[in-house]
C-alpha cells in the first residue's frame, strides 16, 4: 500500500472575491500543489461573495476549502476579512494534525507567523511585497526577513532577480530561496491563428487585472482616441473589478470608474468594461482580442516581479505591449518590437501591429515561447522536487506491522559539511537520527555519548578526531562505525589513536586522499573508500548575467597557499589581448583571520599581491573584491570561469560550484586534482590556464564548455551523494560501487 500524500496548508493574505495577481496566485499554487501530488487545505481570508476563483478549486480532488467565517472557526468574526492576528489563530486551529508544509503569502502575515513559531521548519513563504532595492531595505525589513528565513523551509521567489536580491541582503535566505514563478492554468484557450481583422473592424486591445494608477489603466482608456487619430479604429476591452483607492489622488477611483463606463457597454471613446470574470472566462475574452496590454508606470521598471498577465497573453497567442526592462528583454529578447515607455509609444506599437502581420507574428511567437516555460506541469515538477527535499516520505504499510527503524548517530564538533546529509536522513522512512554535538574538537558530554553509543545501530563520526577515537573505543557489538576524514586530520596524531578494527569504513573526499590515507596510516585498503563532497547543483544552476564569459572568479583566497598571485598572472595574460576580462574575488581578507595575519610570511605575500593590483597597468580597474558570504550561487551568475590556483587541496569545492553554475573550471594542477576534475580543465601554468580561457572566447564555445562541466558535476550532486551515504548505513562500499548511484 502506498504512503499518504504530503499535506499542504495554503493561505494568502488576499481577498479571493476580487481578481488580481495575488488572488490568481492562490488559485495557481493550489492547482500546482495538487498536480504535484499534495492534499491541499485552502483557508480563505474573506467570506465567499463570489466563487469565480474558488469554483475551479472545489472541482479538484484533493482540495479542502475552509471558510473561517462560514464555519465560525474563531469567535467574534464579522463579515470583514481576517486580520493578521486572526489569520494566525485560524491557521493554528486548522493545523491540528500538523500539515507537512504551510504555504503562505503576504509579508505582514508571514512575519507574524515566523514570530509565532508554530510552523517553524514547515513554512514555505512566498515573498513579493518586500523591498526590491538596496535603499528600501531598512534594518527593520532586514530583521523581519531574517526571521522569516530562519522559520522557513523554503522562501518561494517569483524571479531569479528577486531570489538573488534576497540572498544578497539576508544571509539567512541563502540555501532556502527557491524559484516559484507564475503558474499558468491548464486551459485549452487560444486565439484563433487563422483569424484576421476585416476591413474597418476595430483593433481589439485587452487588459485584465486590477485598476490602479501605476498600472496605467486610466491612461489605457485614451488609446481608442489616440489610435483613431492614427487612422486605426480600436477598442480597449478591460476585465476586472478591483479599482484601487489612491491616497495621493482622492478622485482617482471615481475617474477610473467613469472611464470604464457601465459593465458590458462601450464607454465614451470605445472602452468596453466586462467587470470581474472567472479566470477561464477572462482568458476567453482576451483570446478574442488582438493585443494584450501590460504597459505600466516607469516606477515599476525596477520591479523584480514578472507579470502573470504577460504570460497569460502569451499562452493565448497574443502579442503584448509592455515596458522595456532587463527582465522583459531577457524574457522576450532585446529586439522585441512592442516595448513602450509612453502612451504614445503604446499607440504607435498598436498601430504597427495593425498594419504589419509580420510584426504581429514575431511578437506573438515570442510571448508564446516565453509562456511555454510557465505551465502548470512545469510548476508541479518544480514543486515535486522541492517536496522530495523537504517532506519525509511515509513508509508503506507493512502486513507484518511496524518495522523497527535503523538508529543512526552523527557525532562531531563541526557539522557544516554534514548538515544536508542529516536533513536527508531525517526524511527517510526507516531511519531514526540523533546528533551527538561535541562542544569542541575534543570536548563532549561523555554520558550523552555513552548513551548514544549503546542506542545506535550506526555511528558516523564527522572528522577523524577525538570523536572517532572515543567511538572506536566504545563501539557496541553489532553496530557499525563510519568515520568521515577530511584533510587536516590525516597529518595529526588522531588517526594513530583510532582503533581501526572497530571501524567499518573510513570515507575520504577524493581518490587522492584515499590513497594518502591508506599509505600514511597503514589501514586495510578495503576500509578506506572515496565519497565526494556534495554540491547542491539546483541552487547554483542559474542564468548567467551578460558579460559572464569574460569574468574570472576565485573563492576564498585568504591564505597564500591559494596563490592569488597566480590568478593575477592569468588575468594579466588575458588582458594583454582583451581588456574585457575581469577578475572577481569572493572571500574574507587575510587580516580578518588572526591565525593567518599573525604570520609575517602571509602578510608579506598579501602586501605584495595587493600592491600589484594597485600598480599593474594591466590590472588597474580589473579586479573586484566581494565580501565573503553564503550567496555564492547568486555571485556566480556573473562569473564565466572559476580558477583554482592552489598549491594543494583535498577537494577544492569552488571549481565544482562553478561547474554547477555552468562556469568553466580552470585548475592549476595540484596533486590529486586529476582524481576529481577532468583533465580537460587542468593546466600546469598560469599561461596555459589563460590559453584555455582564450580558446573559449567565442560565446558558443564557452557555453558548450560550461554545459559539459555542468554535466560532469552531477557526480557530486547532493542527491547522489546522499544516496551513497544512505547505502553506507547498512553495507560497505566496494570497488566500482559508486557507478550504481
Amino acid at each position: 500500500m502506498a504512503g499518504s500524500p504530503p499535506r499542504a496548508l495554503v493561505y494568502g493574505d488576499v481577498d479571493l472575491n476580487l481578481i488580481d495577481g495575488s488572488a490568481i496566485w492562490v488559485q495557481g499554487v493550489t492547482q500546482a500543489l495538487v498536480a504535484a501530488g499534495c492534499a491541499v487545505t485552502l483557508v480563505l481570508k474573506a467570506p465567499v461573495r463570489t466563487d469565480r476563483l474558488i469554483a475551479p478549486l472545489r472541482e479538484l480532488d484533493g482540495v479542502t476549502i475552509r471558510s473561517p467565517h462560514a464555519e465560525q472557526l474563531l469567535d467574534g468574526l464579522t463579515e470583514a476579512s481576517l486580520t493578521v492576528p486572526q489569520a494566525v489563530a485560524v491557521l493554528r486551529s486548522v493545523d491540528t494534525d500538523a500539515h507537512d508544509l504551510v504555504v503562505l503569502r503576504g509579508r505582514n502575515l508571514v512575519v507574524a507567523v515566523a514570530k509565532d513559531g508554530a510552523f517553524d521548519g514547515r513554512l514555505w513563504a512566498y515573498l513579493t511585497d518586500v523591498p526590491q532595492a538596496v535603499p528600501a531595505m531598512t534594518p527593520k525589513h532586514a530583521e523581519d526577513l531574517a526571521a522569516i528565513a530562519k522559520a522557513s523551509r523554503y522562501l518561494l521567489c517569483q524571479t531569479e532577480d528577486l531570489r538573488c536580491f534576497l540572498e544578497g541582503s539576508v544571509p539567512a535566505a541563502c540555501g532556502k530561496s527557491v524559484l516559484f514563478p507564475p503558474v499558468l492554468p491548464a486551459e485549452n484557450i487560444h486565439r484563433d491563428p487563422e483569424r484576421t481583422r476585416a476591413s474597418g473592424q476595430p483593433l481589439k486591445l485587452v487588459y485584465t487585472g486590477k485598476f490602479a494608477p501605476r498600472w496605467n489603466t486610466l491612461e489605457m482608456t485614451e488609446l481608442p482616441a489616440l489610435l483613431s487619430s492614427r487612422g486605426v479604429p480600436a477598442e480597449v476591452h478591460m476585465v476586472g473589478d478591483k479599482v484601487h483607492d489612491d491616497p495621493r489622488d482622492a478622485s482617482y477611483k471615481r475617474r477610473m470608474r467613469a472611464a470604464l463606463g457601465e459593465i458590458g457597454s462601450p464607454a465614451t471613446g470605445g472602452v468596453i468594461w466586462h467587470g470581474g470574470k472567472p479566470r477561464a472566462e477572462a482568458m476567453a475574452l482576451a483570446a478574442a482580442g488582438d493585443i494584450g496590454l501590460s504597459w505600466r508606470h516607469l516606477d515599476l521598471d525596477s520591479s523584480l516581479e514578472l507579470s502573470t498577465k504577460v504570460l497569460e497573453f502569451g499562452q493565448l497567442g497574443l502579442p503584448v505591449i509592455l515596458n522595456r526592462t532587463p527582465m522583459h528583454e531577457q524574457l522576450l529578447g532585446a529586439d522585441y518590437p512592442l516595448f513602450a515607455a509612453s502612451i504614445d509609444d503604446v499607440a504607435d506599437a498598436a498601430a504597427l501591429v495593425a498594419s504589419s502581420p509580420s510584426v504581429f507574428e514575431l511578437a506573438a511567437s515570442r510571448t508564446s515561447a516565453a509562456a511555454a516555460q510557465y505551465t502548470l506541469e512545469k510548476a508541479a515538477g518544480r514543486l515535486r522536487d522541492y517536496l522530495s527535499r523537504a517532506v519525509a516520505s511515509s513508509a508503506p504499510a507493512s502486513a507484518d506491522g511496524p518495522v523497527k527503524p535503523l538508529r543512526v548517530v552523527i557525532a562531531g564538533h563541526d557539522l557544516k559539511f554534514f548538515n544536508r546529509l542529516i536533513a536527508y536522513f531525517n526524511l527517510q522512512p526507516g531511519l531514526e537520527v540523533r546528533v551527538d554535538q561535541w562542544k569542541a574538537l575534543g570536548e563532549h558530554d561523555e554520558a550523552v555519548s555513552k548513551e548514544l553509543a549503546e542506542w545506535a545501530d550506526v555511528v558516523i563520526c564527522e572528522w577523524c578526531g577525538p570523536n572517532a577515537i572515543w567511538y572506536s573505543r566504545h563501539k557496541r557489538p553489532g553496530s557499525r562505525l563510519l568515520v568521515h576524514l577530511h584533510r587536516f586530520e590525516l597529518y595529526s596524531h588522531y588517526p594513530g589513536k583510532v582503533r581501526i578494527g572497530n571501524v567499518d569504513q573510513v570515507i575520504c573526499v577524493s581518490d587522492h586522499y584515499t590513497r594518502l590515507t591508506r599509505e600514511h596510516t597503514g589501514w586495510p585498503a578495503e576500509k578506506v573508500v572515496t565519497v565526494p563532497n556534495w554540491i547542491d547543483v539546483s541552487q547554483f544552476d542559474r542564468v548567467k548575467l551578460s558579460g559572464a564569459e569574460h569574468h574570472l572568479g576565485m573563492i576564498s583566497i585568504e591564505s597564500s597557499r591559494k596563490r592569488l598571485d597566480l590568478g593575477l598572472d592569468v588575468l594579466e595574460e588575458l588582458r594583454r589581448d582583451d581588456d574585457r576580462y575581469m577578475m572577481y574575488m569572493k572571500s574574507r581578507m587575510p587580516w580578518e583571520l588572526w591565525w593567518v595575519w599573525q604570520n609575517p610570511a602571509e602578510r608579506d605575500h598579501y602586501t605584495s599581491v595587493l600592491r600589484r593590483v594597485q600598480r599593474s597597468p594591466l590590472l588597474q580597474g580589473a579586479v573586484v573584491f566581494d565580501d565573503a558570504g553564503p550567496d555564492v550561487p547568486a555571485w556566480l551568475r556573473r562569473v564565466g570561469f572559476v580558477l583554482s590556483t592552489s598549491d594543494d587541496e583535498s577537494f577544492h569545492v569552488a571549481p565544482a560550484e562553478g561547474m554547477a553554475s555552468r562556469a568553466v573550471p580552470v585548475v592549476r594542477h595540484w596533486e590529486g586534482a586529476e582524481t576529481i576534475y577532468d583533465k580537460r580543465w587542468i593546466r600546469e601554468t598560469p599561461a596555459e590556464m589563460a590559453a584555455l580561457i582564450s580558446s573559449l572566447s567565442d560565446p558558443s564555445a564557452w557555453r558548450e564548455a560550461g554545459q559539459a562541466a555542468h554535466e560532469q558535476v552531477q557526480a557530486f550532486e547532493l542527491g547522489r551523494v546522499c544516496r551513497i551515504w544512505h547505502s553506507l548505513l547498512t553495507e560497505n562500499l566496494t570497488p566500482g560501487a559508486l557507478d550504481a548511484f
